[in-house]
């Protein structure tokens, strides 16, 4: 309630009075052509800049890179007998004693050079770029008037999401910020247990301090357990929070974490971005809002580390990252061609894919992730012609009869295996792209695009390959386009090789 408190002194305390409209006036109150409803929501529009886009890069990056040792550092160090817990009283002491809030001021970011990486980014095809806002360690990286718990206050002392955006500006990248503050509350709550055993027994961590409840929050109710809470309280917070953020940068893109949260309060919120946006662009909402949830049309829906197994109507969107959510000291990274293999399949059909790049605490990336990212350029900047501002086709692709298919859903990126059969469809007007997601060993066979093919009613006049002026050997025969292998690789680093069709 205190950041509540402050939210209302801030935005209606006026100079010699109080202007207070009821707090559930206030939660409904929404200026502009979208109310807060799924009714309202289904005029929205998706913009065109991010259909074109199809690639985003993403900071996944804050305080919890600092014990270098991965994801979910906050929550983990708090469970009794895990890795992280072992590696924090090893390193750092007990957390009865040092807590996360004594990691944070260690994150300095002291070779963070956003100008230079945005610039690397833009090389590589990113078209996009998201910030981290805020994880769920309740930890804000704006320069938050409500929440003293900042990147501005503490660690870097800089306003890392203002810094970010400036930057991606500068290289003419739209921006955006995700948000994955709506599960905090029951994500820390292991910050308030206590070890059950050993010579620190019953002793309550730090986040059973009253006095840092601003970053640990209350105490949950015994039933209040799920990645959303129930505690009203709290989601009114998280409402005046987000609603903080973009009023503060009113970013391009805004991602949730979650479903759309608490219903009423994220509804109020939806209608907020849109309308907001809407007023500074005369009536034409631009931004784009991406939860994990289906969206019939009234937001992104995002699928974490996981891809669609056919054409969605909608667009849609991709979150992985390139190794770990967080730094972590030997993590194998995903290679160029894993994350190329990725980007045309997600395209394909009708989606985007935002990648997070794993920076060190420090800031700056390892030298193999800096190869690894000028490996994607290097592909993107000979193929993009078949990816930028392209649509689905009639079908997304083939795929060896062998193979399974992978189901739509969250994280079954482990289970995609890619091959030179793969082909993968995309359009620009009449021309058709299609990609081969391995390097052939022998002749490239296409099937939907034989004389006969229900999928195919046009004869082709030419195939080219992009990025390369090598002339091909092709045959349109009944069955299938024949490719002959007589070519090389244009991007021998990547072994993804992509074709230009044009039909007579």
């Amino acid at each position: 309630m205190q950041k509540i408190l402050k939210y209302f002194l801030a935005t209606f305390i006026l100079p010699g009075a109080l202007h207070f409209s009821s707090f559930a006036q206030t939660e409904q109150k929404s200026e502009g052509p979208f109310k807060p409803n799924d009714e309202s929501f289904h005029q929205y529009k998706y913009p065109e800049w991010f259909r074109d886009a199809k690639f985003g890069f993403w900071a996944h990056w804050g305080p919890q890179a600092v014990p270098r040792q991965g994801d979910w550092y906050a929550r983990k160090m708090y469970e009794e007998g895990s890795d992280d817990y072992k590696y924090h009283v090893a390193h750092y002491g007990h957390p009865s004693k040092f807590g996360y809030k004594d990691i944070i001021p260690l994150w300095k970011a002291e070779r963070w050079d956003p100008e230079k990486l945005m610039a690397l980014y833009k090389k590589a095809g990113a078209k996009y770029f998201v910030s981290m806002g805020t994880h769920h360690d309740d930890f804000f990286l704006w320069n938050s008037k409500i929440h003293k718990w900042n990147a501005v206050n503490y660690g870097p002392k800089r306003d890392v999401v203002a810094t970010w955006q400036a930057a991606a500006k500068k290289e003419g990248l739209k921006f955006g910020v995700s948000e994955h503050l709506g599960a905090s509350f029951t994500w820390f709550q292991s910050s308030h247990g206590a070890d059950t055993s050993g010579a620190m027994k019953g002793v309550p961590y730090d986040g059973a301090n009253p006095m840092y409840q601003d970053l640990y929050h209350a105490k949950a109710e015994p039933n209040d357990k799920e990645w959303l809470s129930i505690n009203k309280e709290w989601q009114q917070e998280w409402l005046f929070s987000i609603k903080e953020l973009i009023d503060t940068y009113h970013p391009d893109l805004l991602y949730s974490d979650s479903q759309l949260p608490f219903g009423e309060y994220g509804e109020n919120m939806l209608a907020h971005f849109y309308n907001q946006d809407a007023a500074r662009n005369g009536g034409t909402t631009d931004v784009v809002y991406t939860c994990k949830q289906p969206s019939d049309g009234m937001w992104v829906q995002d699928l974490e580390r996981g891809v669609q197994d056919s054409i969605n109507p909608f667009p849609w969107q991709t979150d992985t990252s390139i190794g770990d959510w967080y730094y972590r000291t030997g993590q194998k990274y995903k290679s160029a061609t894993e994350v190329i293999q990725m980007l045309v399949d997600i395209v394909s059909k009708n989606g985007n894919l935002l990648i997070n790049i794993v920076q060190t605490p420090e800031g700056d990336l390892e030298p193999d992730v800096i190869e690894i990212v000028n490996e994607i350029g290097l592909w993107t900047s000979k193929n993009g012609e078949g990816i930028y501002g392209s649509r689905p086709w009639k079908v997304y692709g083939e795929k060896p009869s062998s193979e399974t298919v992978v189901k739509s859903g969250n994280f079954n990126e482990d289970k995609l295996k890619y091959s030179a059969q793969d082909i993968r469809f995309t359009t620009k007007g009449d021309t058709l792209f299609a990609f081969c997601l391995g390097e052939p060993t022998s002749d490239i066979n296409i099937n939907y695009l034989g004389k006969d093919s229900k999928f195919s009613d046009k004869k082709i006049a030419t195939v080219t390959m992009l990025g390369s002026s090598e002339k091909l050997q092709w045959k349109q025969k009944k069955d299938a386009l024949v490719i002959k292998k007589t070519f090389k690789m244009p991007v021998e680093e990547v072994p993804v090789v992509g074709f230009k069709i044009e039909f007579k």
